[in-house]
Parts: C-alpha cells; structure tokens; sequence
C-alpha cells in the first residue's frame, strides 16, 4: 500500500488523463462517448504501472547477500519482462537471462528477477535496460562476473512500420570473466539455449 502511494505521488494522472483526451479528440474520437469515457483514466493507471521503475530503487534487492564460497555459475533463466520502447512507447516483450559468479556471497534467486522486474517498468531501448541490468549486478554484489542477455518482440516494430511480427532482437552485457574467459561464455551461452 505504501508503495502503491509513493508511486501515485510522483505520477501526474491528471495530467495523462488530460493528454489521452487530447489524443483522443486529435485521432477524431469522441472521448465522451460511452466505450472510452474512461479510458483516459484506464491508460494513466497503466502508464503508472508501466513506469514505476522511474521511482523505485531495484538495487535495493541485491541488499540480501548470504556469505557462501560457492564460486560456480548461478543462471536465471526466462525470466519475463514488458517493458515500454521511449520511442513510440509501445511495449516490448520478452526474457532476460541473468548469470553471476559469486565472489564470496550469494543473492536470493528471486531477487534476480526482482531486479529485471523493476528495470524493465521505465521508458527506455533494449540495449540501455541489458547494460542496466548487467551493471546492477556486478556492482552491487562485487561478482566475478555478469552475463545478461535479453530477447524481446518489439510491437513498435511488429504493429507499426515494417510490421515484421515474431522478429525478436537479442542483446548482452558481458562483465568480468564472462567478457575475458571464452568457456565461460560459452558455458552460458549453451545453458541459456539448453532446454
């Protein structure tokens, strides 16, 4: 509920529901008309919720470590995500693989995905939220080393334009041993692709 609050402070739902109505009214809608008299309230409640990462801290999760001298691979796969393309502001879709080498302490697994969660709900490009993602961990659980790879549909190229629906655009951020060691990167890379 607190948080519900804090996301309701910094978000101006008047003001989207100001600027829906004017969208509506410019593509020669009628926004009073019984099927979209609330829409302008509906998208503003989306558009919180899609951008609540812009007023929430995800490294806050990776505060939970836990001593462990395991110095092997930890994969999070699939992990899904929806987040918004700052382009058009379409969404897009798809996994994020997230892998760390511990380096002395261990993170709870769902805190991964936490972290991807949390990353993907702002406006931005694939490649800036891999890197974000990437960065996040490595810094804030001092790993030996980090591989992110994301793997999304993006409707701003699937629904609009080109219109290629089911192309996918696959990006990664390699730190540390997974940039500089090649059977580390390619333990990964097979892992992520093994069923």
């Amino acid at each position: 509920m607190k948080q519900q609050q804090e996301l309701e402070q910094n978000v101006d739902l008047e003001a989207i529901k100001t600027a829906v109505r004017s969208i509506l009214i410019a593509v020669g809608e009628d926004p009073d008309r019984p099927g979209l008299q609330e829409t302008p309230r509906r998208v503003a409640k989306m558009y919180e919720e899609m951008f609540a990462g812009l007023h929430i801290q995800p490294e806050r999760h990776l505060k939970v470590v836990f001593p462990e001298s395991y110095d092997e691979m930890v994969l999070i796969r699939d992990i899904p995500f929806t987040s918004m393309c700052e382009h058009h502001l379409l969404p897009f879709s798809g996994v994020a693989h997230v892998a760390y080498i511990p380096n002395g302490k261990v993170t709870g697994l769902s805190k991964l995905a936490r972290v991807v969660e949390e990353i993907a709900r702002r406006p931005q490009v694939q490649e800036r939220m891999t890197q974000a993602i990437a960065d996040m961990v490595n810094e804030h659980l001092n790993t030996m080393g980090v591989a992110v790879v994301v793997s999304a549909e993006h409707s701003c190229m699937s629904i609009r334009g080109i219109r290629k629906h089911g192309s996918t655009t696959v990006t990664s951020a390699l730190r540390g041993i997974f940039k500089t060691n090649q059977s580390t990167r390619a333990e990964f890379m097979s892992l992520i692709k093994g069923k």
